[in-house]
């Protein structure tokens, strides 16, 4: 394993380029490496979480260890946070290697540490990372982006593998994961990821026999259909999957937060430019909820 190490200041802009860190971001990020290298406190508390998602690179199912949303000692601006993936990432691209994962999927899959800077601003946080302890599925080698889905390996326990069992499959299944701002979810753009990931969890993990993916998403909420044309691509996305449970209680905020970014603006104030967007809206004026409804698919009879 590489030593735990920083990149300096000259280097560091070079090393957020290549996470696909948005140049709004890149001076604030340089402002929170000059704090760690003035705050020798600070640096301790860095350098021990660090050292302990280090030592997490190729478990599964791990806790994130980040408690709450920050490492004890860290500031609350999340920048800090940012520096923990910059410097986690020559050892996440070490594991992808010695699997034998090509770089174009490397780059893309650690690329989301960009794409979560972008979306915690859009939501309203533009203090670094909202979420960071999403991204170390990306960083410890659970979570793969194949095109426009992203692929987090699972080993199913509870009632998750005896829905499973009961369908006649093992426990090891792969969580389907929709980015934020990478296209339209079309039929086409899945129909290759899937295919993708047959091969890909096949050839890299020959020990955990994916037969089954999954997904639990506002996105599956049947309702929708009331909403939105037949041939829309969620519906169609929708169509692949066979429902795994009824829903839980109400998710409206879900949705909104996805779509609109904010899930506390009033209703009116919400935009209404696209068929998905009225859909979601109306339904809730109208006195409706929306709800996350979880759904599986064989990887073999994937396609739509």
């Amino acid at each position: 394993m590489e030593p735990v190490t920083l990149p300096d200041a000259e280097q560091l802009p070079e090393a957020l380029l290549e996470l696909a860190v948005p140049f709004e971001e890149v001076n604030a990020v340089l402002a929170a490496r000059t704090r760690l290298a003035r705050d020798g406190g600070l640096r301790a508390a860095f350098d021990e979480a660090l050292r302990e998602q280090v030592a997490a690179v190729g478990t599964l199912g791990r806790p994130s260890g980040l408690h709450g949303s920050r490492p004890a000692g860290f500031e609350a601006d999340g920048h800090l946070l940012t520096l923990l993936f910059v410097a986690l990432a020559p050892h996440a691209r070490a594991y992808h290697r010695a699997l034998g994962i090509g770089p174009a999927v490397t780059r893309s899959t650690l690329a989301d540490l960009g794409r979560q800077l972008v979306v915690s601003r859009w939501r309203g946080h533009p203090g670094g990372l909202g979420n960071p302890s999403w991204l170390t599925l990306h960083f410890r080698g659970e979570l793969y982006q194949l095109g426009r889905l992203q692929f987090q390996r699972k080993r199913l326990t509870g009632a998750d593998a005896e829905s499973a069992a009961a369908a006649g499959f093992g426990p090891w299944s792969l969580q389907l994961h929709i980015p934020d701002h990478s296209g339209p979810l079309s039929a086409e753009a899945c129909d290759r990821a899937l295919a993708r990931a047959r091969d890909f969890f096949a050839r890299h993990f020959p020990t955990e026999p994916y037969a089954t993916a999954f997904i639990s998403s506002w996105l599956l909420d049947p309702q929708l259909r009331r909403h939105l044309p037949e041939d829309s691509n969620i519906v169609r996305f929708q169509k692949r999957f066979t429902p795994l449970r009824p829903p839980g209680e109400p998710a409206d905020d879900n949705p909104l937060r996805y779509v609109f970014g904010d899930s506390g603006r009033p209703l009116e104030s919400l935009p209404r430019d696209t068929p998905l967007q009225r859909a979601l809206v109306d339904h809730l004026r109208a006195g409706g909820h929306w709800y996350v409804v979880g759904g599986w698919l064989r990887l073999g009879e994937a396609d739509a």
